[in-house]
C-alpha cells in the first residue's frame, strides 16, 4: 500500500525499486488530504494502473477539482472511507481519523496487522483528542515535526505564511511534537519516526534533538525504552521490517 502519492509515477517506481519492491505489487493508495504535494499521481495510479484509491468523499472531491491532477480516479477504483469506521485491505485493518489541517479534509491512519499497531499522523495543525487517542494505541508512530519555532519566526517566509503554518490548522512544531510525546508516551510504544520536516524552517538534527531532549527529561531513554528516527526530505529512507 502507498500512503499519499505526491511524487511523479516514475519517481515512485524508482524509489520502490530501490527497495526491491515492484510497482505492480501496489494494490492500494490511501490519501491523507488533497493538497497537490500529496495527490500528484493519485489519478495516474487509478486510471492507468487500476489501483484503488481510498479517501474520504471530501478528499475525492478535492482531487477531482484539482486542475494539476491530469488523470481521473475512475468509478471502479474509487473507495470512499469514513473517519472512525474501520475497513479491511488484505491482512490490514485500517481506521482513518480526523486531523486538523487547512485542506478540504484531512485524515490520519491507524493500521492493525498481526501484533503490530501503527499510526501515521501528518499535516497536523494541533494535537486533538483523536490524534492523541490513535497515537496512544500505537506500537509504531509516524508523526509530523514540521518546523522549529525560532527558525519560522526569524525566517524569510511572509507573515501570512508564518501564520498559516502556526495557527492550529497548519503544522506541528518540534516543540509541540516533543511535548506531546514526552507527556503521552505509552509503555507499548516502541518506535517513533518524525516526518514532514520543513526544508526552510527545520533540520533533521534539530527535530531529533528537540524531541529526544524532551523525552529524556521525562525519564524516557531513547534507544532503550523507545527508538526515535527522522524521515529526511528528498532522501529515500532505510527499509524498515517488523
Amino acid at each position: 500500500m502507498l500512503i499519499d502519492a505526491g511524487l511523479g509515477p516514475r519517481i515512485i517506481k524508482k524509489r520502490l525499486g530501490d527497495h526491491g519492491i515492484d510497482f505492480s505489487s501496489i494494490y492500494a493508495l490511501l490519501v491523507t488530504h488533497d493538497h497537490y504535494d500529496h495527490i500528484k499521481s493519485a489519478g495516474y495510479l487509478s486510471e492507468k494502473l487500476n489501483i484503488p484509491v481510498y479517501a474520504t468523499e471530501k478528499v475525492h472531491r478535492g482531487i477531482r477539482n484539482c486542475p494539476l491532477v491530469k488523470n481521473t480516479i475512475n468509478g471502479a477504483t474509487k473507495r470512499i472511507i469514513e473517519k472512525g469506521e474501520s475497513f479491511q485491505i488484505e491482512d490490514f485493518r485500517i481506521t482513518a481519523f480526523d486531523v486538523p489541517h487547512d485542506s478540504s479534509d484531512n485524515a490520519g491512519y491507524f493500521f492493525e496487522f498481526g501484533n503490530h499497531k501503527l499510526t501515521l499522523a501528518t499535516d497536523i495543525g494541533a494535537i486533538t483528542d483523536d490524534v492523541a487517542y490513535y497515537a496512544g494505541k500505537a506500537n509504531h508512530l509516524v508523526i509530523e515535526s514540521n518546523y522549529d519555532e525560532e527558525m519560522l519566526l526569524n525566517g524569510r517566509y511572509p507573515y501570512f505564511l508564518k501564520q498559516r503554518i502556526s495557527n492550529g490548522t497548519g503544522h506541528l512544531s518540534n516543540r509541540q511534537t516533543a511535548e506531546f510525546l514526552a507527556n503521552n508516551c505509552s509503555p507499548h510504544l516502541r518506535n517513533i519516526w518524525l516526518c514532514h520536516l520543513s526544508g526552510d524552517n527545520n533540520s533533521p538534527d534539530l527535530a531529533y534533538e528537540t524531541v529526544k531532549n524532551e523525552l529524556v527529561g521525562k525519564g524516557i531513554e531513547v534507544g532503550v525504552n523507545i527508538n526515535l528516527g527522522v524521515f529526511r526530505r528528498n532522501v529515500l529512507s532505510s527499509k524498515i521490517e517488523f
